[in-house]
């Protein structure tokens, strides 16, 4: 299931245990409490998180959303559950959807700019907690275009194991 909307007004965006005033990269507890950012003139689109082949032998699930706000700026969340306990994975905004290769490759604000953040839209590395939980947040300052489409999850190792489409 897929979400999407552009508000006019207002808009309240929940974010997985982050406070308003800090959406940066990093991860969460899977208990932490959910906060709220309001945030006005915002396009909202979102997507449950399936694995990929490589993530098959899991039983993952979850959900991201990516927020472009009115102020110029892009969140990103993205919960996941069913990957292996205490393990540090990779996660990134892709500019194909999950069907797509794999979500071929990162989206990048400037297509011949550096393969890393501020250019790119990274979560993480984010640490899952003993129940095989992850959650990732991050704030770019710059509003994300029309070809960021998905949110990929990498295995230790860089394999794309679960993806987010984000329509």
């Amino acid at each position: 299931m897929m979400t999407t909307g552009r508000v006019g007004a207002m808009v309240t965006v929940a974010a997985i245990g982050v406070g308003a005033s800090s959406l940066t990269s990093g991860s969460v507890a899977a208990d932490a409490p959910v906060a709220s950012a309001e945030v006005s003139g915002a396009s909202v689109t979102s997507g449950e998180v399936t694995a990929f082949a490589a993530g098959a032998g899991l039983d993952i699930s979850g959900h991201a959303r990516m927020v472009r706000t009115g102020d110029g700026k892009t969140l990103v969340s993205i919960h996941v559950k069913g990957l292996q306990p205490n393990t540090t994975y990779g996660s990134h905004v892709h500019a194909s959807p999950c069907t797509v290769g794999e979500a071929d490759g990162h989206y990048k604000f400037d297509p011949a700019g550096s393969a890393e953040p501020p250019n790119e839209i990274w979560l993480g590395p984010f640490t899952t907690n003993p129940a095989g939980v992850g959650n990732a947040h991050t704030r770019a300052d710059a509003t994300a275009g029309p070809t960021a489409v998905s949110v990929v999850v990498h295995a230790p190792d860089g394999s794309k194991i679960a993806c987010s489409d984000l329509g």
